[in-house]
C-alpha cells in the first residue's frame, strides 16, 4: 500500500489505513514507539512497552536455509547423532 508523507501543522505525518491498524492491532490512541530499523533503514512501528526483537534473518535467507534443510536435512540428522 503505497501512502505520500503529508504536512501535519509544524510536522510531519502518514495516514495508516484502519486495517493496517487492526491487523497490527492498534487502535486510536494507542501509545507507539517509532524507531528505524538500521539495516533496512525502515520505520518500525510498536506498541509502548512491547519489546522489539532484531533480527538479522531476511526473509531471503530464511528461504535459502528452508532449502538447504529440505535438500542435506537427514545428512545434517545424521551427522548430528555421531
Amino acid at each position: 500500500m503505497e501512502q505520500k508523507i503529508i504536512q501535519v501543522g509544524n510536522s510531519t505525518g502518514v495516514i495508516i489505513p484502519k486495517v493496517l491498524l487492526e491487523q497490527a492491532g492498534f487502535e486510536t490512541g494507542t501509545q507507539v514507539i517509532i524507531e528505524t530499523d538500521p539495516q533496512t533503514k525502515s520505520l518500525v512501528i510498536r506498541k509502548k512497552g512491547k519489546k522489539q526483537v532484531r533480527s538479522s534473518l531476511t526473509p531471503e535467507f530464511m528461504d535459502l536455509l528452508k532449502k538447504v534443510n529440505e535438500q542435506y536435512g537427514d545428512a545434517l540428522k545424521e551427522l548430528a547423532q555421531k
